[in-house]
C-alpha cells in the first residue's frame, strides 16, 4: 500500500473549499460590522442629531425676537418722553440697529401718527399697508408677528421684512399700535444657517402650519417642491421618522412660531461611516489577501495547466497534421482531461490521413471518369464526320482531317497531364475548328487572344466541348452565315476564356439547366463536364457562366486562377 501512487487532490475540492472561505469571511465579516455598529445606533443617533440642531436653531430665534421684545421696550420708553427728546432717541435707534428698516406709530384707527426710517423715505399714498397686524383685540407687553412680506411703506425701497407690532401707552394713558419692521434675512440665517446632514435643513411655521420661512422657498412657491405642514400643525413638539426621514418640530418660547427640522437616516448613515472606515478598511485588505493567496493557488494548480491545454488546442488547430502533442500534468481532472486530448489528437491526425488519401484517390478517378467522358463522345462527332467526307469522295479532306484528329489526341493525351498550358490548348480547339470546318461551311471564327496567357495551366480539352456545343446546337440550325468568336484574356489573378456564337440562343432556364444535366442525357455532355473538371480542380469559386438570348446568341465564360506550375497538377 506504501508503495502505490498518491491520487491528485480533486478540483472540485479545491475550488468548493476556496469559495466557502471566501464567502464565509466576506459575508460573515459584512455582517458583523452591519450589526454591530450601524443597526443598534443609527436611528437614535439621528434623532439625537436632529433634535439638536433644531434646539439651536429654536434658541437663535428665541433670542432674536427676545432682542426684538427688548427693542419694543425701548421704544416704549421713549413713547413716553417729551416730543423732541422721542425724536432724537428713535432716530438714534434706527441709525444704530441695522436690522431695523422702519419704526410706525399708529392710533387706534390705524392712522398713522409718526415714522422712522433706516433711510427711505415714506410714501405719500400707501396702496396697502402690509406692516400693520390686524386684530381684533390686542393685549398689552404682547408681541404680534406678521407674515415674512415685501416692505410696502417706503418709496423705491423694498427689503424683506416681518413686522413686530406691540400695543403701548404713554404717559397721559393714550394708546397707540407701534409697528416695527425688521429684515427678515437676520432670521432667514439664523435658520438658514442649520444643517442637518448633508441635505437635511430647517424651516419656520406658525401654529396652522403656514410657511413662514424655508430655504427652498422659491421651488415651494413655484410647485417644484411641497412640504406637508398640514400634517406637523396638529403634531407635539418633538420627532417623529417616516419614510426614512425625521422630522422634528419644536415651538418658540416667546411667539406663536415653530422650527421643523428635517433630516435623512441614509446621510446620518454616511457621517457615522468615519468611525467604521478603518474596520472596514482592515477587513478589506484581509479579504484581498485571502484572495490574493487564494488567486496563486489556484494558478498554480488550476490555471497554468488550463492554459497549457488550451495552448496545446490553439497549435493543433492551427497545425493539426505536424502536431505532436505532450500530456499537461496537474490535478487529478486535468491530468484526465489531458489524456483524452492526447488520444484525440492522434484519432484526429489518423483519420486525416486517411480523408487526404481517400480524397487524391478519388479526385484522381473522377478526373479520369470526366475525361474518358469527354473523348468517346468527342470522337464519335469527328469519325462521323470524316465517313461523312468519304461517302462524298472528298479524300483529301479527309486526308486533312484525319491529320488534325492525330493532333488533336495528340495534345488531348498530353502524357496524362490535366493541366496543359494555354497555348496547346487553344492549338487543340484551333483543330477542332479545322475539322468541323470542313463539314459546316456556314461559319467562320475569330480568335481575340492575350499573348501573356499563353504560358498559363488550363485543364485540358476546356475549349472544344464548347464550340462542339456552339457549332452543333447554336450554328446546325442557323441559316445564315454563322460566327464563333473565341477570347483569353487575364483579369486580375485569374484567367478568362470566352466563347460566343451568334446562334439561336437559349433562355435562362436552358442556361441554367445545362449545366446540371446528367451524363445521361442527350446534349450538353461536354459543357457539364467541363465545368465539373475545373471545380473539381481549383474549388466552386471557379468554372464556367453561360449568358444567352433567344435569337441573339450565347456566350459562355469560363474562369480559373493563373497556374503557372505543372506540379500543381497534382494538388
Amino acid at each position: 500500500m506504501n508503495g502505490e501512487k498518491s491520487r491528485p487532490i480533486s478540483l472540485s475540492a479545491i475550488m468548493t473549499w476556496m469559495v466557502v472561505g471566501i464567502v464565509f469571511v466576506a459575508i460573515g465579516g459584512a455582517l458583523l460590522i452591519f450589526v454591530s455598529v450601524y443597526r443598534n445606533s443609527v436611528e437614535q443617533n439621528a434623532v439625537t442629531s436632529s433634535e439638536q440642531a433644531v434646539a439651536q436653531a429654536t434658541n437663535t430665534v428665541s433670542k432674536y425676537i427676545q432682542d426684538m421684545q427688548d427693542v419694543m421696550s425701548l421704544i416704549e420708553d421713549c413713547y413716553r418722553l417729551p416730543d423732541g427728546e422721542r425724536q432724537d432717541a428713535m432716530s438714534t435707534l434706527v441709525k444704530v440697529r441695522s436690522d431695523v428698516v422702519a419704526i410706525v406709530r399708529y392710533d387706534e384707527n390705524k392712522n398713522i401718527r409718526e415714522s422712522w426710517t433706516s433711510g427711505g423715505a415714506m410714501k405719500e399714498h400707501i396702496l396697502e399697508n402690509l406692516s400693520y397686524v390686524d386684530r381684533d383685540t390686542y393685549q398689552k407687553h404682547v408681541l404680534y408677528l406678521s407674515k415674512p412680506h415685501v416692505e410696502s411703506l417706503l418709496f423705491d425701497y423694498y427689503p424683506w421684512v416681518v413686522s413686530v407690532l406691540q400695543e403701548m401707552e404713554n404717559g397721559k394713558g393714550e394708546k397707540s399700535r407701534v409697528v416695527m419692521d425688521i429684515r427678515f434675512s437676520r432670521i432667514a440665517n439664523y435658520v438658514g444657517d442649520v444643517g442637518i446632514g448633508q441635505h437635511g435643513y430647517c424651516y419656520i411655521t406658525d401654529m396652522d402650519g403656514n410657511i413662514i420661512y424655508h430655504p427652498q422657498q422659491q421651488l415651494i412657491y413655484s410647485g417644484l417642491k411641497q412640504e406637508n405642514t398640514a400634517r406637523l400643525a396638529g403634531a407635539p413638539d418633538g420627532s417623529q421618522v417616516e419614510k426614512g426621514a425625521i422630522y422634528t418640530v419644536k415651538t418658540l418660547d416667546n411667539c406663536d412660531w415653530r422650527v421643523v427640522g428635517v433630516s435623512y437616516i441614509d446621510e446620518v448613515v454616511n457621517a457615522k461611516t468615519g468611525r467604521t472606515v478603518r474596520v472596514m478598511a482592515l477587513l478589506l485588505l484581509a479579504v484581498l489577501g485571502t484572495a490574493l493567496i487564494s488567486s496563486y493557488v489556484l494558478s498554480r494548480m488550476i490555471s497554468r495547466p488550463i492554459q497549457s491545454l488550451v495552448k496545446a488546442m490553439g497549435e493543433f488547430e492551427r497545425n493539426a497534421a505536424d502536431f505532436t502533442y505532450k500530456e499537461v500534468p496537474g490535478s487529478q481532472e486535468i491530468e484526465a482531461l489531458s489524456k483524452s486530448f492526447g488520444h484525440m489528437v492522434v484519432q484526429i491526425q489518423e483519420l486525416m490521413a486517411k480523408v487526404r488519401n481517400e480524397e487524391i484517390t478519388l479526385r484522381k478517378t473522377e478526373l479520369k471518369a470526366l475525361q474518358a467522358q469527354i473523348n468517346p463522345h468527342f470522337l464519335y462527332n469527328t469519325l462521323d464526320a470524316i465517313g461523312w467526307m468519304c461517302e462524298e469522295e472528298r479524300n483529301k479532306d479527309a486526308v486533312e482531317m484525319v491529320n488534325a484528329l492525330a493532333r488533336l489526341f495528340r495534345i488531348s493525351i498530353s502524357k496524362g497531364h490535366e493541366l496543359i498550358p494555354i497555348e496547346k490548348e487553344l492549338e487543340h480547339a484551333k483543330s477542332y475548328l479545322m475539322i468541323e470546318k470542313f463539314r459546316y461551311k456556314n461559319f467562320t471564327y475569330f480568335l481575340d487572344v492575350d499573348e501573356s496567357c499563353l504560358p498559363y495551366l488550363c485543364n485540358k480539352i476546356t475549349l472544344q466541348p464548347i464550340i462542339e456545343n456552339a457549332i452543333y446546337h447554336g450554328l446546325n440550325r442557323y441559316m445564315e452565315d454563322g460566327e464563333i468568336h473565341i477570347g483569353i484574356h487575364e483579369d486580375g489573378e485569374d484567367i478568362v476564356l470566352m466563347v460566343r456564337d451568334n446562334g439561336v440562343g437559349m433562355t435562362k432556364e436552358q442556361c441554367v439547366s445545362i449545366l446540371k444535366r446528367e451524363p445521361g442525357d442527350n446534349s450538353g455532355i461536354g459543357i457539364k463536364n467541363v465545368n465539373d473538371r475545373i471545380r473539381i480542380y481549383f474549388g466552386e469559386s471557379y468554372g464556367l457562366t453561360i449568358d444567352s438570348e433567344l435569337d441573339e446568341g450565347t456566350c459562355v465564360t469560363i474562369r480559373m486562377p493563373k497556374i503557372m506550375e505543372a506540379a500543381n497538377e497534382t494538388k
